[in-house]
């Protein structure tokens, strides 16, 4: 289980009314309601900014103590997908070719030495 920590957090009334009605229906506390609406603001969060390609699958798996698997999962039921940026594949491509041109160019080498 992941650590707590205690931080004292002012919030709006109508939220503080809107978590008491759904702590009422859930036969639970507000306080258990609060800490899932901030977790699944921070699962948004975190996917938000793995769509952005600032933090990696892997850094917020760990954060919100989920396996790459579950961040997956996760990305899928808010229809989000985490692949490369258009930038990143316009990278891969190029270099990708680049790397081919390179490896053309060393077999010809090496077949005119031997031959």
């Amino acid at each position: 289980m992941a650590k707590t920590k205690v931080f004292p957090l002012r919030i709006p009334e109508g939220l503080d009314e809107l978590a008491a009605l759904a702590a009422r229906i859930d036969r639970t506390d507000k306080s258990t309601i609060l800490r899932q609406w901030l977790y699944k603001g921070a699962e948004l969060g975190a996917l938000r900014l793995m769509s952005e390609g600032q933090v990696t699958k892997g850094y917020a798996g760990e954060l919100l103590d989920l396996s790459i698997y579950e961040i997956l999962d996760l990305a899928e039921r808010y229809g989000m997908e985490l692949g490369p940026s258009p930038a990143q594949q316009r990278r891969a491509l190029e270099t990708a070719e680049h790397l081919s041109a390179q490896l053309k160019t060393e077999r010809e080498a090496r077949a005119k030495a031997a031959g």
